[in-house]
């Protein structure tokens, strides 16, 4: 199976460039929402966790998210052991829902930290997702009704659109200048063009 990561920093509006490529009929694996989920049902990923944070860091079998925030939102290196723990458990889950997609051309598969994490050497091609600084700042605030300090923390966490174009295959301008319909059904075509080698 064909597969391409999509990502871009927070604010770039991934997501929505992914909502066309499923009216395209192009199944989309969200990363995130799939993190969430094994740290509930993957059997490695939670002994890995009880083993690195204690026992307290599940209660009745269920992710203690305050207990775990606390520890690693404070600590670059309690964090970055926890992403060495989740990140694998996601690329499994990607496997595993990629083996049930049948009678596409291509899969997504869409990570904020494509790059960061290493997925993007799971996919055979990379589209980043761009958009002015102040127009991010402006889409996280109206959506998750936060101070721009928390906005920019939360981008410090990631690499900067210049370190991932980059890294990309192709770029995505969400600038709201440039219409992004067209520049989805171009890289559509591509990937279509690619898929059958």
């Amino acid at each position: 199976m064909f597969k391409v990561g999509i990502t871009g920093g927070i604010g770039s509006g991934k997501t929505t460039v992914c909502r066309v490529f499923e009216v395209l009929g192009i199944p989309v694996f969200y990363a995130d929402p799939a993190a969430r989920e094994v740290m509930n049902t993957d059997p490695v990923l939670i002994t890995g966790v009880q083993e690195a944070f204690g026992d307290e860091a599940y209660q009745e079998g269920i992710l203690n998210r305050k207990f775990l925030a606390n520890i690693v939102f404070n600590d670059e290196r309690e964090l970055a052991k926890l992403n060495a723990l989740v990140h694998p458990a996601v690329f499994r889950a990607f496997d595993a829902w990629v083996s049930e997609q049948h009678g596409v051309p291509y899969v997504l598969k869409e990570a904020a930290l494509l790059f960061e994490s290493g997925s993007d050497k799971l996919c055979d091609e990379t589209v980043l997702v761009i958009a002015p600084r102040d127009l991010k700042i402006q889409r996280v605030r109206n959506r998750d009704k936060i101070t721009e300090a928390e906005v920019l923390k939360r981008m410090d966490k990631q690499f900067s659109d210049e370190k991932k174009a980059k890294l990309a295959s192709f770029l995505v301008r969400n600038d709201e200048k440039e219409l992004l319909i067209p520049q989805v059904l171009k890289l559509h075509e591509q990937f279509l063009s690619l898929a059958q080698g």
